[in-house]
């Protein structure tokens, strides 16, 4: 870990949040908003006939469901410090230069490639794996910490 990371977090008695917390509020914001999807396009999938059907209405719907990604995480890291999934894991997302929420670029900017990560077979996320600062590259890129509450 990043000596300055690692005198940060000892001085204001916080540590990182463990990559099973992170894996499992990302599971339950991804539960949640595929649920909102299908809510939001249910008409379109009560009318497809097979699996095929369906499939192709998901795939009508995929860069709206990005946006909708976007907004929710940019959103709830702006003016929470954490998505609803991180709240229920009691964990939150810092900026490293004021260990206050992240401002509206930051979260923006962690929201946008939050998804450029997903989009390249989780890469970004994996990265968190094995960084010792636990940054995954939206996180590097937003100079983040996602921390224990």
């Amino acid at each position: 870990m990043n000596e300055e990371i690692e005198d940060i977090l000892h001085r204001e008695e916080m540590s990182l949040a463990s990559t099973s917390k992170r894996a499992t509020a990302f599971l339950i914001d991804e539960l949640l908003l595929s649920f909102v999807l299908v809510l939001a396009v249910w008409d379109s999938f009560a009318s497809a006939k097979d699996m095929q059907e369906m499939i192709e209405v998901t795939n009508m719907f995929v860069m709206e469901f990005l946006t909708i990604k976007i907004i929710y995480q940019a959103f709830f890291v702006m003016q929470y410090g954490a998505s609803i999934g991180k709240l229920v894991m009691k964990i939150r997302v810092i900026e490293i230069a004021t260990l206050d929420n992240p401002n509206v670029l930051s979260a923006l900017n962690r929201a946008i490639f939050r998804v450029v990560s997903e989009l390249v077979f989780y890469l970004g996320f994996l990265w968190a794996i094995f960084d010792p600062s636990r940054q995954a590259w939206h996180d590097k890129t937003a100079k983040t910490l996602v921390v224990n509450v």
